[in-house]
């Protein structure tokens, strides 16, 4: 049976395990969870990630992680 989410990583660490790394949902809607790839915590809503990744990183060296590790995985 295929995966059926994908992983992708935030700016903001999980609070449990500090990854990046999380997991929704290959369909992305706005009301699935994300879960922390790593510890499998709960972590927000699809669309409060979004806004976390549309408001970007908060420095260059971590804008130059964003960009890879979201184009690998998306």
């Amino acid at each position: 049976m295929p995966d059926l989410s994908v992983d992708f990583r935030l700016p903001v660490a999980c609070p449990s395990c500090r990854s990046h790394r999380m997991r929704v949902s290959r369909v992305k809607n706005p009301d699935d969870k994300v879960f922390c790839a790593s510890c499998k915590r709960y972590i927000c809503l699809y669309h409060e990630a979004e806004t976390v990744l549309q408001q970007g990183p908060g420095s260059a060296s971590e804008a130059l992680i964003e960009k890879a590790a979201n184009t690998r995985s998306g």
